[in-house]
């Protein structure tokens, strides 16, 4: 299922302040016929820049309170309602620095959790202790990190924080709770930001999967000229 979530004021003051930066830049760049490599690379800085407002504006702007974040009110308010029913629950996000917020959060809160990225060593054991310990309720992993090789039978809810662009990817994380011996049904739940990048993604995956494929999981350099199309799509209003 997907959750949209409407951006908080401070949030979407930031989120359209670089939007306006991104839209002179690119009319600059086009004004002037400049090279089309080097504005790839610049828009999809912005983008990214675009993609962690939506997710977690802490990560620019870590003065801000935990109440500008909408998504991390929103994942507060699903985690209440899965343990209302006694469920447990992996939350994914591509990005590191938003699950260290959301540590923070779930600290304040006085939820037990699990954390797993791709710096943890103790991977194994971590995931040993979460399928073993009913009293932990809520296990945070990067999606790159957590996505693959993991057997996460304890969890009955898998909460997408942010979209992946690559909805195999998705698909392969969601199935990390989906493994021999679950017998529950496992619901998956997408946070996305209403109108914002995210929404546009959701939007564009089927007609565009391939080239948000190439475009999201490489680099700014491996990004092709071809690509600069969808990136300016993405961060036009």
């Amino acid at each position: 299922s997907r959750r949209f979530v409407s951006l908080s004021e401070a949030q979407r003051r930031i989120y359209r302040r670089i939007q306006e930066k991104t839209e002179q830049r690119l009319f600059e760049i086009q004004a002037s016929g400049g090279d089309k490599g080097r504005m790839t690379a610049e828009l999809w800085t912005e983008l990214l820049r675009l993609r962690q407002t939506t997710a977690e504006p802490r990560i620019l702007d870590p003065d801000l309170p935990r109440e500008a974040s909408s998504k991390a009110e929103g994942l507060l308010e699903i985690i209440e309602e899965v343990q209302a029913d006694r469920g447990r629950m992996l939350v994914f996000s591509q990005f590191t620095q938003t699950l260290k917020w959301l540590r923070e959060d779930l600290a304040e809160e006085g939820v037990a959790h699990l954390y797993l990225d791709g710096a943890t060593r103790n991977r194994q054991d971590l995931v040993d202790q979460f399928n073993r310990d009913d009293s932990i309720p809520v296990f945070l992993l990067s999606l790159k990190a957590g996505g693959t090789g993991l057997n996460l039978t304890g969890a009955n809810t898998v909460v997408h924080y942010d979209p992946w662009w690559n909805p195999a990817a998705e698909a392969q994380a969601t199935d990390r709770a989906h493994r021999i011996g679950q017998k529950r049904k496992v619901q998956s739940i997408k946070l996305i930001g209403s109108e914002t990048v995210e929404e546009k993604v959701l939007q564009m995956q089927d007609e565009k999967r391939r080239l948000l494929g190439q475009l999201f999981e490489g680099s700014p350099e491996q990004s092709s000229v071809m690509d600069l199309e969808t990136i300016a799509e993405l961060v036009k209003s």
